[in-house]
């Protein structure tokens, strides 16, 4: 299989990006992993990562270098439109340093659905009682019950988006003949586009950022949850 044109490498996912990326990865591995063994203290522990990582994305998407920004990969309607179609399904369509306007939205539906699944899994309540999230005190029984059972659900529409993800991967690399998850490793990609509104950021902003977010989640896990 012949890839597009390599060009030349262009400086293009910054450090704390990449590793955002790929600790994510890990980390639902081990969220799927622990909850189905019912090692749920693991579990829980794996979970205030991932809050802790969501935060640093968040800042990350406004403070850190032009390709993480939100601002720069997300798109309005028309834009998208035009997108799936005129070059999304097409060899030749056009291609895109970062994240194209579809994927740009998909990287806002993952973070939101981690979001809530981690979210509905601090309040919820599993049967006896004995193992519940941090803040399941500050709902009923019922209402907790509730949040285990729609933690599963979005755990499954989460695991649908990746395998969405991964067929995208795929599809890139046979029909657009282009390698999106070398870039995600080394931060360069092989392309002819230009890259002069690339620029990036201290990496000690990004390790600050991260050590903050673990901190705040640490505190209020701390403080109050149970």
């Amino acid at each position: 299989m012949t890839l597009r044109k390599a060009g030349r490498p262009v400086r293009l996912w910054d450090a704390p990006t990449r590793v955002f990326h790929w600790v994510l990865v890990a980390l639902l591995g081990a969220l799927w992993w622990t909850g189905s063994n019912g090692l749920l203290d693991w579990h829980r522990r794996a979970g205030y990562c991932v809050v802790a990582l969501l935060l640093f994305r968040v800042f990350w998407g406004f403070a850190g270098g032009s390709s993480a920004r939100f601002s720069s990969f997300l798109k309005g309607p028309r834009t998208i439109a035009s997108y799936i179609r005129h070059d999304m399904f097409r060899r030749d369509g056009v291609p895109h340093l970062g994240h194209n306007p579809v994927g740009g939205w998909s990287v806002v539906a993952m973070l939101s659905l981690l979001a809530v699944q981690t979210g509905l899994g601090l309040i919820s309540v599993d049967i006896d009682g004995l193992e519940s999230g941090p803040f399941s005190y500050l709902v009923g029984f019922d209402t907790g019950r509730w949040a285990a059972g729609l933690h599963h659900i979005f755990f499954n529409l989460i695991l649908a988006i990746v395998i969405i993800h991964i067929i995208a991967i795929a599809f890139y690399l046979i029909v657009r003949r282009e390698n999106l998850i070398i870039p995600m490793i080394s931060g360069n990609k092989m392309t002819n586009i230009e890259a002069k509104k690339v620029y990036f950021v201290s990496v000690w902003r990004g390790i600050a950022l991260i050590i903050f977010s673990g901190i705040s989640v640490w505190i209020v896990i701390s403080i109050w949850g149970r």
